[in-house]
């Protein structure tokens, strides 16, 4: 259990370092703003391309990748499915559906990975299916419900292409795919400006628990404890669910699986809906739940599976 405590505790302490800096002001009224905008405009998209850049494309066609896949829309559809009902909205219902079945497959499963499951490798697939897959589809549709009914259709279609992250995730598959070597001069920087991705992510994270209530008790109540329902409960049960009864997963393989789908809610849709200015409370609280919820719920996946 080394891995999990020790992925959880150093996100834990980062976001305490954000927090502490919200309370003391040292960054201004303007701060988290700041850490925000860096993250999603310049750092998220330097990692992203940096990331996937030198990643291994066949994972892609893993069969691992079609669990993941599956697992993702199953909840996020049922979260959408509950959001239309209730008449939430496109926005909201949007992040809510990313914080029902997006992980945190980046700087938390990567360590989780290494020391429960042995390979940092096992996270590339749902890594990039994240990034390539859904990241640009759902920021189309927040950047779209954003913009209303004005824009032309050919400026609709093209908003994929004007999004940094999106940009950032489909330059590195194409330096991927196309085998081209970048040179050092050029590497070094933007992996050093990719660098600041994760701390600012989780330091804007933690300025934003300044002076914000507990959660659960505001009005986006009944959204956040779907969200959290779904992702820390809902994913790992249909995860498990397709490996061993469809895909006839075993062992490591089906463990895998499960524990990719029992990490929690990613740090970064906090940004996504802080860029957007929609679903703030709703991502903030659904991330801290679902985070703490995932400890007890990954012991036990590594006790029954392992």
């Amino acid at each position: 259990m080394q891995g999990v405590l020790s992925g959880f505790l150093v996100i834990a302490v980062v976001i305490g370092v954000g927090y502490v800096i919200g309370r003391r002001g040292y960054l201004g009224a303007q701060g988290r703003d700041v850490l925000t905008k860096l993250a999603f405009h310049v750092a998220s998209p330097a990692l992203l391309f940096t990331t996937l850049a030198r990643a291994d494309l066949s994972v892609v066609f893993s069969g691992r990748l079609l669990v993941t896949a599956l697992s993702t829309a199953a909840v996020a559809g049922a979260f959408v499915a509950v959001a239309v009902v209730r008449r939430w909205g496109v926005g909201r219902t949007t992040i809510g559906a990313l914080c029902a079945g997006y992980v945190n497959a980046g700087n938390l499963g990567i360590p989780i990975a290494v020391y429960v499951l042995g390979d940092a490798s096992l996270v590339a697939p749902v890594l990039l299916f994240q990034l390539v897959g859904v990241t640009p589809v759902a920021l189309t549709i927040l950047d779209l419900s954003a913009a209303g009914e004005k824009q032309p259709l050919w400026r609709r279609l093209l908003t994929p292409l004007r999004n940094p992250i999106a940009l950032g995730s489909l330059a590195g598959v194409a330096v991927s795919a196309v085998g081209v070597g970048i040179p050092g001069p050029v590497w070094d920087p933007v992996t050093l400006i990719g660098n600041m991705a994760v701390p600012a992510v989780l330091l804007a994270f933690g300025i934003s628990l300044r002076g914000s209530r507990l959660p659960l008790r505001g009005g986006d109540r009944g959204a956040v404890l779907l969200a959290v329902g779904l992702k820390a409960v809902g994913q790992p049960l249909v995860a498990w669910a397709l490996a061993a009864g469809v895909f006839g997963l075993r062992g490591a393989h089906l463990l895998d699986v499960v524990v990719t789908a029992a990490l929690p809610a990613a740090q970064n849709l906090y940004t996504y809906a802080s860029s957007y200015r929609v679903g703030e409370t709703l991502a903030r609280e659904a991330i801290l739940v679902s985070t703490v919820l995932s400890v007890p719920v990954l012991v036990v996946v590594a006790a029954l599976l392992g």
